[in-house]
């Protein structure tokens, strides 16, 4: 539990608040949030550390609609703990890539429903949510360590369904899904550039680009995987 209350996370949030760097995140790496304080990532993760995992509290800082507050939240909240109902209540506020990302990699690729929202919000249709599926399914690649080829190779009809989608953290995401499924063991590799290879037909702007994208670095010499399961593929 945290020794800080509340209130005295607010108060620290506000010290670190940089108008400045709002706009600069907006320019630089597409970042556009409302009330946005300005503070970067890794400042975020030096207070979540020393705050520490609190359930309660997290739930505080999300409700209390500050952009950071809400960061802070997919940092303190245990994964374990996630329900489905919190996860539909927090994917429908994504605004942006960053927030976005921060609750998949950190709560929901880590969650008992991971498997579940990945197949449901790839069908959405805000681009958020639908990021969500596949920044959710990249993560969850190197969080499962021990599920067997056959779970990840079922997702990768939905990346051939998908890889039609312009919009540009839809597809950026559905590319980092295909990549991190390809860099599991050798065979999912062979099997991801197999399906690029068939992306790469399609006609659209976007397909052809998550196909170049996934084969450079799939199909590159020396390209280092995870060996999962370990208790097949390391020797």
């Amino acid at each position: 539990m945290s020794r800080l209350t509340y209130n005295e996370i607010i108060q620290c949030l506000y010290d670190l608040e940089d108008k400045d760097k709002v706009a600069f995140k907006a320019k630089k790496f597409g970042i556009i949030s409302h009330n946005s304080l300005g503070i970067y990532h890794k400042d975020l993760k030096v207070m979540a550390k020393e705050i520490g995992v609190d359930n309660t509290l997290a739930l505080q800082l999300f409700d209390s609609e500050i952009y950071e507050a809400r960061l802070l939240c997919s940092k303190l909240f245990n994964p374990k703990d996630v329900t489905e109902e919190l996860m539909e209540k927090w994917v429908k506020t994504f605004e942006n890539w960053e927030i976005c990302d921060s609750f998949c990699m950190g709560l929901f690729s880590k969650s008992n429903f991971a498997l579940a929202k990945i197949l449901e919000w790839s069908q959405r249709e805000p681009e958020f949510e639908k990021r969500a599926a596949f920044a959710t399914l990249a993560s969850y690649c190197m969080a499962d360590k021990t599920s067997d080829n056959a779970l990840f190779e079922q997702f990768l009809s939905i990346i051939k369904r998908e890889a039609h989608d312009e919009r540009l953290y839809v597809k950026k995401a559905v590319n980092w899904a295909l990549r991190n499924i390809g860099k599991r063991n050798v065979d999912l590799n062979r099997k991801a550039i197999e399906v690029a290879n068939d992306i790469l037909e399609f006609e659209s702007k976007s397909a052809q680009w998550i196909a170049k994208n996934a084969l450079a670095e799939l199909q590159k010499e020396g390209i280092r995987m995870s060996d999962y399961p370990r208790a097949i593929y390391r020797f």
